[in-house]
Protein backbone atom coordinates (compact mmCIF):
# COMPACT_ATOMS: atom_id res chain seq x y z
CA UNK A 1 0.00 0.00 0.00
CA UNK A 2 2.86 2.37 0.85
CA UNK A 3 4.48 1.69 -2.54
CA UNK A 4 1.20 2.41 -4.33
CA UNK A 5 0.75 5.75 -2.54
CA UNK A 6 4.35 6.71 -3.27
CA UNK A 7 3.87 5.96 -6.98
CA UNK A 8 0.66 7.99 -7.04
CA UNK A 9 2.37 10.91 -5.30
CA UNK A 10 5.23 10.79 -7.82
CA UNK A 11 2.80 10.76 -10.74
CA UNK A 12 0.99 13.79 -9.37
CA UNK A 13 4.28 15.66 -8.94
CA UNK A 14 5.27 14.90 -12.51
CA UNK A 15 1.91 16.19 -13.70
CA UNK A 16 2.44 19.36 -11.72
CA UNK A 17 5.96 19.78 -13.05
CA UNK A 18 4.80 19.64 -16.66
CA UNK A 19 5.88 22.86 -18.30
CA UNK A 20 3.38 25.58 -19.07
CA UNK A 21 2.82 25.88 -22.80
CA UNK A 22 4.41 29.00 -24.20
CA UNK A 23 3.01 31.14 -26.97
CA UNK A 24 4.46 30.08 -30.30
CA UNK A 25 5.66 33.25 -32.09
CA UNK A 26 5.02 31.59 -35.44
CA UNK A 27 1.30 31.54 -34.61
CA UNK A 28 1.24 35.31 -34.21
CA UNK A 29 1.10 37.68 -37.20
CA UNK A 30 4.13 39.82 -37.92
CA UNK A 31 4.17 43.47 -38.93
CA UNK A 32 4.82 43.97 -42.66
CA UNK A 33 8.08 45.39 -43.92
CA UNK A 34 6.09 48.21 -45.55
CA UNK A 35 2.52 49.29 -46.06
CA UNK A 36 1.03 49.20 -49.54
CA UNK A 37 0.48 52.94 -49.77
CA UNK A 38 3.84 54.06 -48.38
CA UNK A 39 7.44 53.04 -48.00
CA UNK A 40 9.37 52.84 -44.74
CA UNK A 41 11.65 55.34 -43.10
CA UNK A 42 12.56 56.54 -39.64
CA UNK A 43 11.28 60.10 -39.98
CA UNK A 44 7.93 59.67 -38.26
CA UNK A 45 7.60 59.40 -34.52
CA UNK A 46 4.39 58.90 -32.60
CA UNK A 47 3.26 61.61 -30.24
CA UNK A 48 0.73 61.37 -27.42
CA UNK A 49 -0.78 64.82 -28.06
CA UNK A 50 -1.52 63.89 -31.64
CA UNK A 51 -4.32 66.45 -32.12
CA UNK A 52 -2.07 69.48 -31.55
CA UNK A 53 -0.69 69.56 -35.13
CA UNK A 54 -4.23 70.41 -36.27
CA UNK A 55 -3.50 73.80 -34.67
CA UNK A 56 -7.07 74.43 -33.56
CA UNK A 57 -7.56 75.89 -30.04
CA UNK A 58 -11.20 74.82 -29.98
CA UNK A 59 -10.24 71.22 -30.72
CA UNK A 60 -7.56 71.36 -28.01
CA UNK A 61 -10.15 72.57 -25.52
CA UNK A 62 -12.69 69.89 -26.47
CA UNK A 63 -10.17 67.08 -26.12
CA UNK A 64 -9.10 68.39 -22.72
CA UNK A 65 -12.70 68.52 -21.52
CA UNK A 66 -13.36 65.02 -22.81
CA UNK A 67 -10.35 63.60 -20.99
CA UNK A 68 -11.62 65.12 -17.76
CA UNK A 69 -15.29 64.15 -17.95
CA UNK A 70 -15.93 61.48 -20.60
CA UNK A 71 -17.86 58.55 -19.11
CA UNK A 72 -16.16 55.92 -21.30
CA UNK A 73 -12.75 57.01 -19.97
CA UNK A 74 -14.08 57.08 -16.43
CA UNK A 75 -15.47 53.54 -16.77
CA UNK A 76 -12.13 52.28 -18.10
CA UNK A 77 -10.40 53.97 -15.15
CA UNK A 78 -12.72 52.17 -12.73
CA UNK A 79 -11.99 48.81 -14.38
CA UNK A 80 -8.27 49.50 -14.00
CA UNK A 81 -8.77 50.19 -10.29
CA UNK A 82 -10.58 46.85 -9.97
CA UNK A 83 -7.71 45.04 -11.68
CA UNK A 84 -5.19 46.67 -9.36
CA UNK A 85 -7.23 45.62 -6.34
CA UNK A 86 -7.30 42.04 -7.63
CA UNK A 87 -3.51 42.18 -8.02
CA UNK A 88 -3.23 43.31 -4.41
CA UNK A 89 -5.30 40.31 -3.32
CA UNK A 90 -3.11 37.93 -5.35
CA UNK A 91 0.07 39.45 -3.91
CA UNK A 92 -1.28 39.20 -0.36
CA UNK A 93 -1.92 35.47 -0.81
CA UNK A 94 1.84 34.88 -1.17
CA UNK A 95 2.66 36.57 2.14
CA UNK A 96 2.37 35.17 5.68
CA UNK A 97 -1.01 35.78 7.26
CA UNK A 98 -1.01 36.98 10.88
CA UNK A 99 -4.09 37.20 13.02
CA UNK A 100 -5.05 37.78 16.64
CA UNK A 101 -7.69 35.95 18.64
CA UNK A 102 -9.26 36.32 22.05
CA UNK A 103 -12.00 34.49 23.83
CA UNK A 104 -13.73 33.71 27.11
CA UNK A 105 -15.72 30.63 28.10
CA UNK A 106 -17.32 29.06 31.14
CA UNK A 107 -17.27 25.33 31.73
CA UNK A 108 -17.04 22.67 34.49
CA UNK A 109 -14.05 20.47 35.11
CA UNK A 110 -14.85 16.76 34.67
CA UNK A 111 -13.78 14.18 37.29
CA UNK A 112 -14.64 16.28 40.33
CA UNK A 113 -17.14 15.01 42.89
CA UNK A 114 -18.98 18.29 42.69
CA UNK A 115 -18.14 19.96 39.36
CA UNK A 116 -17.29 23.59 39.81
CA UNK A 117 -17.88 25.87 36.87
CA UNK A 118 -14.97 28.08 35.97
CA UNK A 119 -14.33 30.87 33.48
CA UNK A 120 -11.40 30.45 31.12
CA UNK A 121 -9.80 33.29 29.16
CA UNK A 122 -7.58 32.92 26.08
CA UNK A 123 -5.64 35.22 23.77
CA UNK A 124 -3.06 34.60 21.11
CA UNK A 125 -1.52 35.23 17.71
CA UNK A 126 -1.88 32.89 14.74
CA UNK A 127 0.54 32.75 11.82
CA UNK A 128 -0.11 30.88 8.58
CA UNK A 129 1.98 30.65 5.46
CA UNK A 130 1.33 28.54 2.37
CA UNK A 131 4.40 27.05 0.75
CA UNK A 132 3.90 27.61 -2.97
CA UNK A 133 5.33 24.27 -4.10
CA UNK A 134 3.86 24.20 -7.59
CA UNK A 135 3.95 27.94 -8.18
CA UNK A 136 0.17 28.27 -8.17
CA UNK A 137 0.21 31.52 -6.19
CA UNK A 138 3.03 32.90 -8.33
CA UNK A 139 1.13 32.17 -11.55
CA UNK A 140 -2.00 33.71 -10.04
CA UNK A 141 -0.06 36.84 -9.11
CA UNK A 142 1.58 37.05 -12.56
CA UNK A 143 -1.79 36.67 -14.29
CA UNK A 144 -3.24 39.45 -12.13
CA UNK A 145 -0.27 41.71 -12.94
CA UNK A 146 -0.81 41.08 -16.65
CA UNK A 147 -4.50 41.88 -16.20
CA UNK A 148 -3.45 45.24 -14.76
CA UNK A 149 -1.21 45.86 -17.77
CA UNK A 150 -4.08 44.99 -20.09
CA UNK A 151 -6.42 47.35 -18.26
CA UNK A 152 -3.85 50.14 -18.43
CA UNK A 153 -3.61 49.68 -22.18
CA UNK A 154 -7.39 49.47 -22.54
CA UNK A 155 -7.64 52.76 -20.65
CA UNK A 156 -5.14 54.27 -23.09
CA UNK A 157 -7.18 52.84 -25.96
CA UNK A 158 -10.38 54.33 -24.53
CA UNK A 159 -8.70 57.72 -24.30
CA UNK A 160 -7.44 57.46 -27.87
CA UNK A 161 -10.87 56.40 -29.11
CA UNK A 162 -12.60 59.30 -27.36
CA UNK A 163 -9.97 61.75 -28.61
CA UNK A 164 -10.43 60.48 -32.16
CA UNK A 165 -14.23 60.67 -31.91
CA UNK A 166 -14.03 64.22 -30.57
CA UNK A 167 -11.72 65.21 -33.43
CA UNK A 168 -13.92 63.52 -36.03
CA UNK A 169 -17.08 65.06 -34.66
CA UNK A 170 -15.54 68.53 -34.42
CA UNK A 171 -14.04 68.39 -37.91
CA UNK A 172 -17.32 67.11 -39.35
CA UNK A 173 -19.08 70.01 -37.64
CA UNK A 174 -16.70 72.57 -39.12
CA UNK A 175 -17.05 71.01 -42.58
CA UNK A 176 -20.83 71.10 -42.17
CA UNK A 177 -20.71 74.78 -41.20
CA UNK A 178 -18.81 75.51 -44.40
CA UNK A 179 -21.33 73.51 -46.40
CA UNK A 180 -24.19 75.37 -44.75
CA UNK A 181 -22.63 78.67 -45.78
CA UNK A 182 -22.30 77.35 -49.31
CA UNK A 183 -25.94 76.28 -49.49
CA UNK A 184 -27.11 79.56 -47.98
CA UNK A 185 -25.10 81.49 -50.56
CA UNK A 186 -26.83 79.39 -53.19
CA UNK A 187 -30.21 80.18 -51.64
CA UNK A 188 -29.35 83.87 -51.79
CA UNK A 189 -28.31 83.52 -55.43
CA UNK A 190 -31.56 81.73 -56.27
CA UNK A 191 -33.40 84.53 -54.49
CA UNK A 192 -31.77 87.06 -56.77
CA UNK A 193 -32.58 84.91 -59.78
CA UNK A 194 -36.18 84.65 -58.62
CA UNK A 195 -36.44 88.46 -58.32
CA UNK A 196 -35.04 88.89 -61.80
CA UNK A 197 -37.36 86.23 -63.21
CA UNK A 198 -40.40 87.77 -61.54
CA UNK A 199 -39.57 91.16 -63.10
CA UNK A 200 -39.20 89.57 -66.51
CA UNK A 201 -42.42 87.60 -65.99
CA UNK A 202 -44.30 90.81 -65.20
CA UNK A 203 -42.85 92.28 -68.39
CA UNK A 204 -43.93 89.23 -70.33
CA UNK A 205 -40.38 88.19 -71.23
CA UNK A 206 -40.50 84.73 -69.56
CA UNK A 207 -43.19 82.11 -69.22
CA UNK A 208 -44.84 81.06 -65.99
CA UNK A 209 -43.01 77.73 -66.30
CA UNK A 210 -39.65 79.46 -65.91
CA UNK A 211 -40.92 81.27 -62.84
CA UNK A 212 -42.15 78.01 -61.32
CA UNK A 213 -38.80 76.35 -61.94
CA UNK A 214 -36.88 79.07 -60.09
CA UNK A 215 -39.31 78.94 -57.19
CA UNK A 216 -38.91 75.14 -57.02
CA UNK A 217 -35.11 75.39 -57.00
CA UNK A 218 -35.21 78.04 -54.28
CA UNK A 219 -37.51 75.96 -52.11
CA UNK A 220 -35.40 72.83 -52.64
CA UNK A 221 -32.23 74.60 -51.52
CA UNK A 222 -34.03 76.13 -48.54
CA UNK A 223 -35.07 72.62 -47.53
CA UNK A 224 -31.48 71.43 -47.96
CA UNK A 225 -30.26 74.25 -45.73
CA UNK A 226 -32.72 73.18 -43.03
CA UNK A 227 -31.55 69.58 -43.39
CA UNK A 228 -27.97 70.69 -42.77
CA UNK A 229 -29.14 72.65 -39.72
CA UNK A 230 -30.70 69.47 -38.36
CA UNK A 231 -27.52 67.54 -38.99
CA UNK A 232 -25.54 70.20 -37.13
CA UNK A 233 -27.70 69.78 -34.06
CA UNK A 234 -26.97 66.04 -34.09
CA UNK A 235 -23.22 66.58 -34.37
CA UNK A 236 -23.24 69.19 -31.62
CA UNK A 237 -25.18 67.00 -29.17
CA UNK A 238 -22.89 64.05 -29.95
CA UNK A 239 -19.89 66.22 -29.07
CA UNK A 240 -21.60 67.24 -25.83
CA UNK A 241 -21.87 63.60 -24.78
CA UNK A 242 -18.23 62.98 -25.67
CA UNK A 243 -17.03 65.82 -23.46
CA UNK A 244 -19.31 64.65 -20.65
CA UNK A 245 -21.71 67.59 -20.68
CA UNK A 246 -25.46 67.97 -21.02
CA UNK A 247 -26.42 68.82 -24.63
CA UNK A 248 -28.72 71.60 -23.42
CA UNK A 249 -25.77 73.55 -22.03
CA UNK A 250 -23.29 72.84 -24.83
CA UNK A 251 -22.84 74.86 -28.00
CA UNK A 252 -20.20 75.63 -30.60
CA UNK A 253 -20.66 78.80 -32.62
CA UNK A 254 -20.12 78.53 -36.38
CA UNK A 255 -16.80 79.96 -37.41
CA UNK A 256 -14.37 79.92 -40.30
CA UNK A 257 -12.89 76.48 -40.83
CA UNK A 258 -9.17 77.13 -40.40
CA UNK A 259 -8.05 73.81 -38.92
CA UNK A 260 -4.68 72.69 -40.25
CA UNK A 261 -4.36 69.31 -41.94
CA UNK A 262 -1.23 67.41 -40.81
CA UNK A 263 0.78 66.02 -43.69
CA UNK A 264 1.27 62.26 -43.63
CA UNK A 265 5.02 61.45 -43.86
CA UNK A 266 6.26 59.99 -47.10
CA UNK A 267 6.97 56.74 -45.30
CA UNK A 268 5.57 55.28 -42.10
CA UNK A 269 7.57 52.55 -40.34
CA UNK A 270 5.41 49.51 -39.78
CA UNK A 271 6.75 49.36 -36.21
CA UNK A 272 4.48 52.30 -35.36
CA UNK A 273 1.62 49.82 -35.31
CA UNK A 274 3.17 48.07 -32.32
CA UNK A 275 2.23 51.02 -30.12
CA UNK A 276 -1.50 50.54 -30.56
CA UNK A 277 -2.87 50.21 -27.03
CA UNK A 278 -5.53 47.67 -27.99
CA UNK A 279 -2.83 45.40 -29.43
CA UNK A 280 -0.72 45.78 -26.30
CA UNK A 281 -3.79 44.92 -24.21
CA UNK A 282 -4.51 41.84 -26.33
CA UNK A 283 -0.90 40.70 -25.90
CA UNK A 284 -1.10 41.16 -22.11
CA UNK A 285 -4.36 39.21 -22.05
CA UNK A 286 -2.67 36.46 -24.05
CA UNK A 287 0.21 36.26 -21.58
CA UNK A 288 -2.24 36.30 -18.65
CA UNK A 289 -4.06 33.32 -20.17
CA UNK A 290 -0.71 31.56 -20.45
CA UNK A 291 -0.02 32.24 -16.75
CA UNK A 292 -3.40 30.77 -15.85
CA UNK A 293 -2.47 27.54 -17.59
CA UNK A 294 0.44 27.33 -15.15
CA UNK A 295 -1.92 28.11 -12.28
CA UNK A 296 -4.25 25.28 -13.34
CA UNK A 297 -1.34 22.83 -13.68
CA UNK A 298 -0.11 23.74 -10.20
CA UNK A 299 -3.34 22.33 -8.78
CA UNK A 300 -1.75 18.86 -9.21
CA UNK A 301 0.80 19.70 -6.56
CA UNK A 302 0.04 18.98 -2.91
CA UNK A 303 -0.75 21.99 -0.76
CA UNK A 304 1.50 22.58 2.21
CA UNK A 305 0.75 25.14 4.88
CA UNK A 306 2.99 26.14 7.77
CA UNK A 307 1.18 27.32 10.91
CA UNK A 308 2.32 28.75 14.21
CA UNK A 309 0.43 30.03 17.18
CA UNK A 310 1.21 31.47 20.57
CA UNK A 311 -0.73 33.00 23.39
CA UNK A 312 -2.07 32.35 26.86
CA UNK A 313 -4.89 30.51 28.63
CA UNK A 314 -5.91 31.27 32.20
CA UNK A 315 -8.85 31.15 34.57
CA UNK A 316 -7.96 34.64 35.71
CA UNK A 317 -7.97 37.53 33.28
CA UNK A 318 -5.14 39.20 35.21
CA UNK A 319 -2.92 36.15 34.75
CA UNK A 320 -3.60 35.77 31.03
CA UNK A 321 -0.37 37.40 29.88
CA UNK A 322 1.91 35.90 32.53
CA UNK A 323 4.50 33.35 31.55
CA UNK A 324 2.82 30.54 33.39
CA UNK A 325 -0.27 30.84 31.23
CA UNK A 326 1.53 30.91 27.87
CA UNK A 327 1.00 28.29 25.17
CA UNK A 328 2.54 27.83 21.75
CA UNK A 329 2.49 25.44 18.86
CA UNK A 330 3.75 24.93 15.32
CA UNK A 331 2.39 22.71 12.60
CA UNK A 332 2.70 21.65 9.02
CA UNK A 333 -0.50 20.79 7.21
CA UNK A 334 -0.37 19.01 3.90
CA UNK A 335 -3.18 17.99 1.57
CA UNK A 336 -3.16 15.90 -1.58
CA UNK A 337 -6.39 15.13 -3.41
CA UNK A 338 -6.41 11.50 -4.51
CA UNK A 339 -9.60 11.54 -6.54
CA UNK A 340 -11.45 14.62 -7.75
CA UNK A 341 -13.51 13.22 -10.60
CA UNK A 342 -11.32 14.93 -13.22
CA UNK A 343 -11.78 18.44 -11.82
CA UNK A 344 -8.10 19.41 -12.05
CA UNK A 345 -7.68 17.95 -15.52
CA UNK A 346 -10.79 19.85 -16.65
CA UNK A 347 -9.33 23.02 -15.13
CA UNK A 348 -6.12 22.59 -17.14
CA UNK A 349 -8.07 21.92 -20.34
CA UNK A 350 -10.23 24.99 -19.75
CA UNK A 351 -7.12 27.15 -19.20
CA UNK A 352 -5.55 25.78 -22.39
CA UNK A 353 -8.73 26.51 -24.34
CA UNK A 354 -8.75 30.07 -22.95
CA UNK A 355 -5.12 30.43 -24.06
CA UNK A 356 -6.01 29.26 -27.56
CA UNK A 357 -8.89 31.73 -27.63
CA UNK A 358 -6.64 34.59 -26.51
CA UNK A 359 -4.10 33.68 -29.20
CA UNK A 360 -6.77 33.76 -31.89
CA UNK A 361 -8.16 37.03 -30.53
CA UNK A 362 -4.70 38.61 -30.67
CA UNK A 363 -4.16 37.47 -34.25
CA UNK A 364 -7.56 38.83 -35.26
CA UNK A 365 -6.91 42.16 -33.54
CA UNK A 366 -3.51 42.43 -35.22
CA UNK A 367 -4.92 41.72 -38.67
CA UNK A 368 -7.75 44.22 -38.17
CA UNK A 369 -5.18 46.81 -37.10
CA UNK A 370 -3.22 46.22 -40.30
CA UNK A 371 -6.44 46.58 -42.28
CA UNK A 372 -7.23 49.88 -40.55
CA UNK A 373 -3.83 51.32 -41.43
CA UNK A 374 -3.95 50.14 -45.03
CA UNK A 375 -7.51 51.45 -45.48
CA UNK A 376 -6.66 54.93 -44.22
CA UNK A 377 -3.36 55.17 -46.11
CA UNK A 378 -5.08 54.07 -49.29
CA UNK A 379 -7.91 56.52 -48.71
CA UNK A 380 -5.53 59.43 -48.16
CA UNK A 381 -3.61 58.61 -51.32
CA UNK A 382 -6.77 58.45 -53.44
CA UNK A 383 -8.33 61.48 -51.76
CA UNK A 384 -5.32 63.57 -52.74
CA UNK A 385 -5.87 62.72 -56.40
CA UNK A 386 -9.63 63.20 -55.99
CA UNK A 387 -9.03 66.63 -54.47
CA UNK A 388 -7.07 67.74 -57.52
CA UNK A 389 -9.84 66.54 -59.85
CA UNK A 390 -12.49 68.25 -57.70
CA UNK A 391 -10.60 71.55 -57.85
CA UNK A 392 -10.55 71.37 -61.63
CA UNK A 393 -14.26 70.56 -61.69
CA UNK A 394 -15.09 73.47 -59.40
CA UNK A 395 -13.09 75.90 -61.54
CA UNK A 396 -14.74 74.70 -64.74
CA UNK A 397 -18.25 74.72 -63.23
CA UNK A 398 -17.70 78.24 -61.86
CA UNK A 399 -16.63 79.49 -65.27
CA UNK A 400 -19.61 77.78 -66.90
CA UNK A 401 -22.00 79.39 -64.43
CA UNK A 402 -20.50 82.82 -64.98
CA UNK A 403 -20.89 82.51 -68.74
CA UNK A 404 -24.38 81.03 -68.45
CA UNK A 405 -25.56 83.85 -66.21
CA UNK A 406 -24.26 86.45 -68.65
CA UNK A 407 -25.84 84.73 -71.63
CA UNK A 408 -29.14 84.30 -69.80
CA UNK A 409 -29.29 88.00 -68.86
CA UNK A 410 -28.73 88.84 -72.51
CA UNK A 411 -31.38 86.38 -73.64
CA UNK A 412 -29.08 83.94 -75.47
CA UNK A 413 -29.93 80.83 -73.42
CA UNK A 414 -32.99 79.60 -71.62
CA UNK A 415 -33.55 79.82 -67.93
CA UNK A 416 -33.42 76.01 -67.72
CA UNK A 417 -29.82 76.06 -68.94
CA UNK A 418 -28.91 78.63 -66.30
CA UNK A 419 -30.46 76.49 -63.57
CA UNK A 420 -28.53 73.46 -64.80
CA UNK A 421 -25.28 75.44 -64.67
CA UNK A 422 -26.02 76.63 -61.15
CA UNK A 423 -26.89 73.07 -59.99
CA UNK A 424 -23.64 71.78 -61.47
CA UNK A 425 -21.57 74.50 -59.82
CA UNK A 426 -23.17 73.85 -56.42
CA UNK A 427 -22.78 70.08 -56.73
CA UNK A 428 -19.10 70.40 -57.61
CA UNK A 429 -18.35 72.81 -54.78
CA UNK A 430 -20.09 70.58 -52.26
CA UNK A 431 -18.28 67.56 -53.66
CA UNK A 432 -14.91 69.30 -53.26
CA UNK A 433 -15.83 70.25 -49.70
CA UNK A 434 -16.76 66.66 -48.91
CA UNK A 435 -13.45 65.44 -50.33
CA UNK A 436 -11.55 67.86 -48.10
CA UNK A 437 -13.63 66.77 -45.10
CA UNK A 438 -12.88 63.13 -45.95
CA UNK A 439 -9.16 63.93 -45.91
CA UNK A 440 -9.44 65.19 -42.34
CA UNK A 441 -11.48 62.16 -41.32
CA UNK A 442 -9.00 59.75 -42.94
CA UNK A 443 -6.08 61.51 -41.25
CA UNK A 444 -7.72 61.08 -37.84
CA UNK A 445 -8.55 57.50 -38.78
CA UNK A 446 -4.91 56.81 -39.63
CA UNK A 447 -3.77 58.33 -36.34
CA UNK A 448 -6.28 56.14 -34.52
CA UNK A 449 -5.14 53.07 -36.47
CA UNK A 450 -1.49 53.70 -35.60
CA UNK A 451 -2.18 54.36 -31.92
CA UNK A 452 -1.09 58.01 -32.06
CA UNK A 453 0.09 60.80 -34.33
CA UNK A 454 3.42 61.72 -35.83
CA UNK A 455 5.68 64.67 -35.25
CA UNK A 456 5.92 66.56 -38.61
CA UNK A 457 4.23 70.01 -38.55
CA UNK A 458 1.09 70.68 -40.61
CA UNK A 459 1.41 72.48 -43.91
CA UNK A 460 -2.16 72.73 -45.16
CA UNK A 461 -5.13 74.67 -43.86
CA UNK A 462 -8.82 74.11 -44.60
CA UNK A 463 -10.09 76.55 -47.18
CA UNK A 464 -6.57 77.67 -48.12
Amino acid sequence: MKIQLTSLFTALLLAGCASVGTVDPSQLPQAPAAYKATGTNDAAALTASWWQPFADPVLDDLVGRAMAANTTVQAATARLAQARAALGTAQAARLPQLGASAGAGRSSTPGQLVPQPATQYSAGLNLAYELDLGGRLLHERNAAALDVQAREQLLADARLLVQANVARGYLALRALDTERDLVRDTVAAYGETLSLTEKRARAGDVADLDLARVRAELAANEAEALSLDRRRIELETALAVLVGEAPSGFSLKPTTWSTALPTVPAGLPSELLQRRPDLAAARSQLEAAQARVGEARAAWWPSLQLTAQGGGVSNELSNLLKSGASTWGVGLLGALPLFDGGRREAGVNAAKAALDGSTIAFREQFLLALKDVEDQLGALSLLQAQEQASERAVAAAGQALKLSDSRYRNGFISQLELLDARRSELANRRSALQVRSAQYQATVGLIRALGGGWSPAPVRVAGA
